[in-house]
């Protein structure tokens, strides 16, 4: 029975999923790593989550965000790893267009509601130390619902076109994706027309998103560190350094292998190369955040161990 529909453009009612390239017989054992990453990720950041929420002393913006941070990555995990899981252990390699084209939406408007997380995040940091008078009177409740319903929308928006776009292209030629999950740039590959409009639209965007969120990140960054060093004490400054040092890894974490994912895309030779640092893009950064700031947080790591020990002592 053929995968294509009889209609104009000619799009397959099924991708099948190729997994890594290569290390297909591997992929039973590449599995148990996936799914104790996808576990540590769900325990992470449900944890960071649970903290936030119970506890009235956490109730400020700079936890706020961070637990919005939380959800977006366990989001993002989530439309990712069950199907890698699948196909990894069961040899489950069908995915149905609409599904496919979903997943993709998801994958991208997850990761741009990241980036605008982290900007705000850097505001956060910045208010606090460059403009502490003024905080409260800013990052106000209403304000934060704000912020994150505009990062939601901006990420909508930006995304929708992709799946527009992706389904009135022809698949008349392959209908087997180079990759563990619906990938964009995975999937502009696919087509036997021409994919510029797609391509150029997603160049675009991601120059938009990244570019500009990374310059303000930087630019409230220079302002921080300014402000920091013309502090009087070292404990100061030390202090002041602290209270953004877990936000400066996340925004490493979350910016770097999105980085590679793309120069690999665009100058990669080698398919398995590309594929094992998309995987890391989608799959890093949810493991190590809330690894990172309740490390790094020392309110959370304390209420983290609180909760361990009055749940060790009850039982």
């Amino acid at each position: 029975m053929s995968t294509f529909n009889g209609n104009s453009t000619c799009h397959p009612s099924i991708f099948f999923l190729v997994g890594i390239p290569g290390l297909e017989t591997a992929h039973i054992w590449l599995g148990i790593p996936l799914c104790f990453i996808y576990v540590v990720t769900v325990v992470g950041n449900c944890t960071i989550m649970f903290i936030i929420w119970v506890e009235d002393s956490l109730h400020e913006p700079m936890y706020w965000f961070l637990c919005m941070l939380a959800m977006v990555d366990l989001a993002a995990s989530t439309s990712v790893v069950p199907k890698m899981l699948c196909l990894f252990w069961f040899g489950s390699r069908e995915i149905r267009f609409e599904a496919c084209l979903t997943q993709m939406f998801s994958i991208l408007a997850l990761s741009i509601t990241e980036s605008a997380i982290l900007l705000a995040m850097a505001f956060d940091c910045y208010m606090a130390i460059c403009q502490p008078l003024r905080y409260a009177a800013i990052l106000t409740n209403p304000a934060l619902v704000k912020i994150g319903c505009l990062a939601v929308a901006r990420a909508a928006i930006l995304t929708a076109p992709f799946p527009i776009l992706a389904s009135r292209l022809p698949y008349c030629r392959t209908n087997v994706v180079p990759h563990t999950y619906c990938k964009h740039m995975g999937i502009v590959r696919l087509p036997c027309a021409g994919t510029v409009i797609s391509n150029l639209y997603g160049l675009t965007v991601a120059v938009l998103v990244v570019g500009l969120d990374l310059t303000f990140i930087g630019v409230s960054y220079a302002k921080i560190i300014l402000t920091v060093l013309r502090l009087p004490s070292r404990e100061a400054q030390a202090k002041a350094f602290n209270t953004c040092g877990s936000h400066i890894c996340v925004i490493i974490l979350a910016y770097t292998p999105a980085l590679f994912s793309f120069l690999t895309h665009r100058f990669g030779h080698s398919v398995a190369p590309y594929i094992l640092i998309g995987n890391f893009y989608i799959l890093v950064p949810p493991f190590c955040n809330p690894i990172v700031y309740g490390v790094k947080t020392k309110l959370i790591r304390d209420k983290v161990v609180s909760l361990l020990l009055k749940r060790k002592g009850v039982s």
